[in-house]
């Protein structure tokens, strides 16, 4: 079984109260599917399901292994570089979200 390498790196242990969406996509006036937060830097993404895949651009540049849902109901954490998932009982919290700019299309 494959397991994550890179726990070490994780900062961010309590999510935030709330967000206003993907960073990024606000900034350039994108449009994002689902959230993710990187748990070094605190990072807000999209997902790879939105047209700029904001959380995996964010790791190719700044080399942060570790993302964490952000959407309701979701716990799981995604290693890029050991490619697995997992749950870290650690975070904490629950992060209030605004609704995805591409369902109200």
């Amino acid at each position: 079984m494959t397991t994550c390498t890179h726990l070490d790196s994780i900062t961010v242990l309590n999510l935030p109260e709330r967000v206003a969406g993907c960073e990024d996509c606000l900034r350039d006036g994108g449009v994002w599917l689902h959230l993710r937060i990187c748990l070094e830097c605190g990072h807000v993404g999209c997902c790879d399901d939105s047209p700029n895949r904001h959380a995996t651009a964010h790791y190719h540049s700044a080399g942060h292994p570790l993302i964490h849902s952000l959407e309701p109901g979701e716990d799981w954490t995604w290693c890029y570089v050991d490619e697995v998932a997992m749950i870290i009982p650690e975070i904490q919290g629950h992060t209030q979200i605004p609704p995805s700019p591409m369902l109200a299309e």
